[in-house]
């Protein structure tokens, strides 16, 4: 998962980071929104992390900007303004949900994980494809009943493709989702993990991998896709 943290307080946006990046999360972080802005022409992101109160622009502006700009990136705001009328503001001009400081580190996460479940048309934490689930909250991923040992960067795959479930994904998105932009290998780094992916499930599967190569394109998850 790739996010875009936007917040001005330097021990607010370390915490969050540290946190987001255990869970397996990559993160950008900005401590003003035009830095943030510029993040946004350059990469994709799962989600924006956004604080109301920013030294250069409102939070509201930022978000009212790139709404204008047909940015459908879902935002999560954070602030320390609790009053309703503030929230439903922020709600009404295209944030995906609200979260007051202080927070709860485990309540940020479930907020962030179904805000991108729901962007991406999933509003249960375990999207099934065959005799295969991924579970999007544990991290985990069984075939057939039983776990399928995939190391941190497989799984991250996996949860791309389960989020995109029946779409095409490019392997820049792949790429993109799993090194954002940091340190990025080659793309056919990208052939040999999904390579390996394909023959642990097969072995639960009963052969079958579902995963599909669309040449040229990238690849797809499907619940009985055809070996490529």
């Amino acid at each position: 998962m790739h996010i875009l943290l936007i917040e001005d307080d330097r021990i607010t946006n370390q915490t969050i980071q540290s946190l987001l990046k255990h869970e397996g999360m990559i993160v950008e972080s900005a401590l003003l929104a035009k830095e943030g802005l510029e993040f946004l022409k350059s990469y994709e992101y799962d989600l924006i992390i956004l604080d109301l109160m920013l030294p250069d622009m409102t939070g509201a502006d930022v978000l009212r900007h790139i709404r204008t700009r047909g940015v459908s990136t879902p935002v999560l705001i954070l602030s320390g303004i609790a009053v309703p009328n503030k929230k439903v503001e922020c709600l009404s001009n295209g944030a995906d949900d609200y979260i007051t400081k202080p927070f709860h580190n485990d309540e940020l996460i479930a907020r962030i994980r179904a805000i991108v479940r729901r962007s991406q048309g999933h509003a249960e934490q375990v999207i099934h494809v065959g005799k295969m689930d991924i579970d999007l909250n544990k991290k985990i991923v069984t075939v057939a009943g039983q776990p399928l040992e995939l190391t941190a960067k497989e799984y991250a795959l996996m949860e791309l493709l389960a989020l995109k479930k029946g779409s095409t994904v490019s392997k820049e998105q792949f790429l993109n989702h799993l090194y954002g932009g940091i340190d990025e290998p080659e793309m056919k780094i990208i052939d040999v993990f999904l390579c390996k992916i394909r023959h642990k499930i097969e072995k639960l599967s009963g052969g079958i991998g579902y995963i599909k190569t669309i040449w040229g394109r990238g690849y797809i998850l499907e619940d009985e896709a055809p070996q490529a």
